[in-house]
């Protein structure tokens, strides 16, 4: 099997269920509760939180655990909006977000709330210049994306956030569900206040993620019923699933250090020959992309009668995000793009992880192209 699918969801590591298991065996105990039971459930959580705030570099109290980057975005969204609304009801994202986003802002619209959707140039970037230009007296939320989903495109989050500092009454949130473990972020240094991560994009379990939340900001809570996670988002904690998050975000994190030039390599090498392929275009940027995300598309053939040709062979790769991907509509962060409908409707995403290799890509390419020959053979008859 050559699995191609891991901006969609990683296969988490051995060691990782492993401690899964282990911590649903042995401490299974609610960790509220006041006995001794619940009390090592406790610590186990609070040396989780110290674990993940190293790992990226902020303070434990700033670290709050969700069920994932949906619930994470919508908390960090929804929350100061709701909170803060008082200061202002004018917030800002832009057109290429993810849908756990795009949709919180939606919604926030439905309630009476002004967004502005900036537009992005043909890379799928936007700049701190058009931030600063779409500010107003009631803006108090500015939410970019640091690495998109189905294009790869970084976004400028360090001088977007440098830029905001100059605003001390607007909040700034970044989705790094993409970015972690991959392309490196400075959290503090880059002026954000709330930063997203799920633990299934780095080789976790599904159902868990986390929320940075600088110190000293406020959310409106979401989920009640309880005092959990410093009062954010009532309910008992996912101990197994916090536990194995930790290990596989320091896993991930070793990793990066470790074989990011041969995730590289093996994105270059499939660049260049897929970009050699008859009416094949590459639409993920050349430069300030992320290491693992290739995204092109293939004229004149439906991206999912492709994808169930390549699935025959056993080789897995995607359309767009995940989360939008039985929709037959075109993707709408090509079209944001300024790529015209066919290709926008025709596109592929290749995502890798670490443990892809060079002969992995060399296979792939030589069952894509064959899969794209006869596909357009038969089209002809």
């Amino acid at each position: 099997m050559i699995y191609f699918d891991n901006s969609a969801t990683t296969k988490p590591y051995p060691e990782v269920l492993q401690t899964y298991l282990k911590v649903s065996e042995n401490y299974f105990a609610n960790p509220s509760s006041i006995h001794r039971l619940g009390g090592e459930v406790e610590r186990l959580i609070h040396k989780a939180r110290q674990q993940v705030s190293d790992l990226i570099r902020v303070k434990p109290n700033e670290i709050v655990f969700t069920s994932g980057g949906t619930e994470a975005n919508n908390l960090a969204i929804k929350g100061i909006a709701l909170e803060h609304q008082s200061r202002g009801r004018h917030l800002i994202t832009t057109e290429i977000e993810h849908a756990s986003c795009y949709s919180s802002f939606q919604q926030l619209e439905d309630m009476g709330f002004d967004v502005t959707y900036l537009p992005v140039d043909e890379q799928g970037r936007t700049t701190a210049e058009d931030v600063k230009n779409a500010l107003t007296e009631e803006t108090i939320l500015v939410s970019v994306m640091h690495v998109n989903n189905e294009l790869g495109t970084i976004q400028p989050i360090k001088e977007i956030g440098q830029m905001l500092k100059a605003y001390p009454k607007i909040f700034f949130h970044v989705d790094n569900v993409q970015g972690i473990g991959k392309v490196p972020l400075q959290y503090e240094q880059s002026g954000i206040d709330l930063c997203s991560f799920s633990s299934h994009k780095f080789h976790g379990p599904k159902g868990v993620g986390f929320l940075y939340v600088r110190s000293g900001v406020s959310l409106f809570s979401l989920l009640t019923g309880g005092e959990h996670e410093f009062r954010n988002r009532a309910g008992t904690e996912n101990v197994p699933g916090i536990i194995a998050m930790t290990k596989a975000l320091r896993l991930t994190m070793e990793n990066s250090e470790e074989r990011m030039s041969d995730m590289l390599q093996l994105k270059d090498f499939l660049r260049k020959r897929i970009s050699e392929m008859d009416r094949v275009l590459i639409n993920t940027p050349e430069v300030n992309s992320a290491p693992h995300i290739l995204n092109f598309s293939v004229l004149g053939i439906k991206p999912e009668v492709l994808i169930h040709a390549l699935e025959e062979r056993d080789m897995y790769v995607s359309t767009k995000s995940a989360c939008s991907s039985k929709s037959s509509d075109v993707s709408r962060i090509l079209e944001a793009t300024g790529h015209d409908a066919e290709r926008a409707s025709s596109a592929i995403r290749v995502s890798l992880n670490f443990e892809n290799t060079l002969s992995e890509g060399k296979e792939f390419l030589e069952t894509l192209e064959e899969v794209i020959l006869n596909l357009r053979k038969v089209m002809r008859e």
